[in-house]
């Protein structure tokens, strides 16, 4: 493993809109700060401009909420429209309590609201919208590695990050919730420890951990600073995808 990392924020970003080409809006920031990128660096990309750019976004006043929204609407107590919107992006419900709903995305990933958000998303129009999470992250995680890399003729990793709660511990922290260039995951099963211990359960989550990392410059509010590039990793771990980081039912022991 590296002895030192640099991550930094590409400055200069415009506000994303539905239809942006954001490898092309990435690159030329990255050229307009005389950042160039090298190989292995990792970019991450704040998971709300990519829905922006892809128009993952909802207008409330299309939404019309059905018997089920209505019910656990009044549960939550949360706007129907918003329970329908979380619905129909979740395979089901795992627990709720007023203020709170713990869903199994589409995706595969357990997060609160399935990940519809109205923090950040502008309504500038005076419309009410929803932001959802990409159609498939991974793929648009590879088509904006493909575009950076050739523009900059280097090999380059692509992670789309998303903050998440944890079971058990309190706060939000950065996760993978797309990647390409690089290994989801990490297994070093097999391999001796300091000590020469064979290791038999240690499975790194890389994606997530260089998430976790750039979130401390991306921020959750208002920084502005949604891509961030994290140089002087190392790895040969084969790619793998985020899919590849969510845990199959048969291991899950809270089913």
């Amino acid at each position: 493993m590296p002895a030192r990392l640099e991550i930094f924020a590409i400055p200069g970003l415009p506000m994303v809109r539905e239809g942006d080409d954001l490898a092309s809006l990435i690159a030329d920031a990255a050229i307009r700060a005389d950042l160039t990128l090298r190989d292995r660096d990792v970019v991450v990309i704040a998971q709300k401009i990519v829905s922006k750019a892809e128009g993952r976004a909802v207008d409330l006043a299309t939404v019309t909420p059905t018997a089920e929204a209505i019910a656990l609407a009044a549960e939550v107590g949360k706007d129907p429209r918003i329970v329908q919107v979380v619905l129909s992006e979740s395979t089901r419900v795992v627990r709720s309590r007023p203020n709170l709903m713990i869903m199994q995305h589409r995706l595969g990933f357990v997060m609160a609201n399935a990940g519809v958000d109205q923090s950040n998303v502008a309504p500038a129009d005076g419309v009410q919208r929803a932001l959802l999470l990409p159609v498939d992250p991974d793929a648009t995680a590879e088509a904006i590695r493909a575009r950076l890399a050739e523009r900059f003729a280097v090999k380059l990793g692509c992670v789309i990050s998303d903050s998440f709660g944890r079971p058990w511990r309190r706060g939000t922290a950065g996760v993978a919730i797309g990647c390409a260039g690089l290994p989801s995951l990490i297994d070093l099963r097999g391999q001796p420890d300091l000590f020469g211990r064979i290791l038999e359960v240690s499975i790194i989550g890389f994606a997530d951990e260089i998430a976790a990392a750039a979130s401390l410059l991306q921020g959750q509010a208002a920084e502005g600073q949604p891509v961030v590039v994290v140089r002087g990793l190392s790895w040969t771990a084969p790619d793998a995808t985020v899919a590849e980081l969510v845990r199959p039912p048969q291991e899950d022991l809270f089913l």
